[in-house]
Formats: C-alpha cells, structure tokens, sequence
C-alpha cells in the first residue's frame, strides 16, 4: 500500500461545457495530465477523480456534465463530489484518506487558482505533504476592475503563494521522478 494518492480535481465536462476547451493551453494541460495519471498508475498510486457539484447548470448532476474530461480513460479509485472549492471538505475524501493512511497529495485538474490551490491549502493545514504539479493543472484569465490577469500570471501567482508554505511545485516529470 502507498501513503501517495493522486487527486484529479474537476477535470469534467462541465468546464468544457463553459467554452473553455477553446483555450489554447488545453492540449498542454491533457497531455501533461494524461502523462501524470500514467505516470502514478505505473507506480500503483492511485488516482482519485474529484468532480464539483452545483444544484443548477453545467455543474448539477442533472445536467449529464459532471463526468470526466473525453480523454481521460483511466479508472479512478475512488471518486467523490464536492460542493465547496477544496476537495476535502464534506465529499467522503478525508475519511478515504485517512483509512488508507495516506500522507502525501498530487494535486492536478482545473482550476489552478481554485478548486486545486485551495485543495493544496487545506491539505497542508490537515497535515498531508502536498505536491502541486501546475503543468496539470488548467486555468482560464479572470478580469477584475479592467485588468485581466492571463494564465501565466495565475500560475505563478498560485505557484508563488504555495511554494514553501503549503506545498512542493514540482512539473510531472520531477513528480513522478520522487515517486521512484
């Protein structure tokens, strides 16, 4: 048994639904998450796949779009929902976790300013080492007050914010280098 999991956090249709399978850095993020996924399956870490869950719209299970991005073929370990931006709060996950020993969290998916950095935050404060592979993580500009801050600008500010205090930034390879 490994004390490593894998979180793929909202990698669902739903987000495709929005339009955002339109921006260009989409086929990076696939494939490098695609590479990761591998990469742990390889390893026997298992993969959990995380999806966000609304009452209405393209998030509501209702709405047939809460379900894995068309290129994901693997099979997950577990797969849990959540209602909140952190993927340990009141979706099942913690106690799975925590029932498995698990001390170490890959974090990867969509949204890297979000529902994935947040995840990284709150595991640090439960006590997990988080790893957070931003090259499978996917994120889309956000405009505030007329300045539109690209996603360049939104990794590195993710990347800036976790780095020593809540988490490891490490690319897939250097991830999956650590797990040997």
């Amino acid at each position: 048994m490994t004390d490593t999991v894998l979180l793929v956090i909202d990698a669902q249709e739903s987000f495709y639904h929005r339009g955002y399978s339109d921006t260009p850095e989409v086929p990076a993020f696939e494939h490098k998450l695609s590479e990761l996924i591998a990469g742990c399956q390889a390893r026997k870490i298992p993969v959990v796949d995380v999806f966000h869950v609304e009452v209405d719209g393209p998030f509501s299970l209702a709405s047939g779009l809460v379900k894995r991005l068309p290129f994901l073929q693997h099979q997950p370990a577990v797969t849990v929902q959540k209602q909140v931006h952190n993927a340990l709060t009141d979706s099942g996950l913690a106690a799975w976790l925590s029932e498995r020993q698990v001390t170490h969290l890959i974090i990867s998916g969509l949204r890297t300013e979000q529902c994935c950095e947040t995840t990284a935050r709150v595991a640090s404060d439960l006590g997990y080492k988080v790893t957070f592979v931003t090259e499978a993580t996917l994120t889309f500009p956000i405009t505030h007050k007329g300045t539109t801050l690209g996603i360049a600008d939104l990794r590195h500010h993710t990347e800036s914010v976790l780095l020593n205090r809540f988490a490891a930034i490490a690319t897939v390879e250097a991830c999956l280098q650590a797990l040997k």
